[in-house]
């Protein structure tokens, strides 16, 4: 991966992840900067990884041909309108922005007209390198701006372009908001474990190691479409037949695309707040 100076405005869980990948991928320490207004935040950050750290934003931006925007969306125009008043010009800096809501336009607003601006939807499991990320940018920027972007990101898990920004909130649906259905799917099954006479830590293994087999046996057989693997395991007439009829029943796949729009036109209001 490409080495520049990289600069992370706010010091959240996702910088944190995104900072432990790219150092366990190699990059080198001195090279990445985080600035945070809570000062114990930045002293695990510089104890655990080696990196500079900053209360200021102005100081930490400055030295930087990266700025990796992860405050959270309401802070974003107070920190942004403060750091462009006092860099004047972002000049050839790439702006990396991890922030839910905040559209490209508004970002560029932000920045005084600035758009070398690659945005970018992580989900949780980044955290522990295992994240899905989507990625936008407007044709202008250039190819090793988004070839950067998409190394950094790589460093925590997978990711995936999209051709036009609104496919940022289908990114939100699919894979930013989607480990929240699988803890909801994952609760409710380990409620009825408990209620069927199993302890919670019972039903809690055999729900999560189910959950992490299922999704392994997804990852190593991409030649088999999900509705084949789902066939592997219903035999006709069986337990698993009659499960997944009560499911269709009671129109599981009408209500997970309606729960998909909803977070999609959230996503959409919340592009007009910020």
């Amino acid at each position: 991966m490409e080495q520049r100076n990289i600069a992370f405005i706010g010091g959240g869980n996702m910088a944190r992840s995104l900072v432990s990948g790219l150092i366990h991928a190699g990059y080198p320490a001195a090279c990445i900067r985080v600035t945070d207004l809570d000062q114990d935040k930045l002293d695990a950050l510089q104890q655990e990884f080696g990196v500079q750290t900053f209360l200021d934003n102005f100081a930490a931006a400055d030295g930087a041909d990266v700025l990796v925007l992860a405050v959270k969306p309401q802070y974003m125009a107070e920190a942004l309108d403060e750091l462009t008043e006092r860099l004047g010009t972002y000049g050839e800096r790439l702006v990396i922005s991890i922030a839910a809501g905040i559209s490209v336009t508004r970002l560029s607003a932000l920045l005084g007209g600035h758009r070398r601006i690659v945005r970018c939807m992580p989900n949780t499991p980044a955290l522990i390198g295992l994240g899905m990320t989507g990625l936008f940018a407007d044709p202008s920027v250039p190819v090793a701006d988004c070839g950067f972007a998409e190394s950094m990101l790589q460093s925590v898990g997978k990711t995936v372009w999209v051709g036009t920004e609104s496919g940022i909130n289908s990114v939100i649906a699919a894979s930013g908001s989607a480990p929240a259905y699988f803890f909801l799917f994952m609760e409710a099954m380990a409620a009825e474990a408990q209620r069927m006479g199993f302890s919670a830590e019972q039903a809690r293994l055999l729900v999560q190691q189910t959950a992490l087999g299922a999704a392994q046996m997804v990852v190593d057989n991409p030649q088999l479409e999900l509705a084949t693997l789902r066939a592997q395991v219903t035999s006709k007439g069986g337990t698993t037949a009659e499960a997944i009829r009560s499911f269709e029943e009671q129109g599981l796949a009408n209500m997970v695309s309606t729960a998909m729009q909803a977070a999609v036109t959230r996503a959409e209001e919340m592009e007009t707040l910020f």
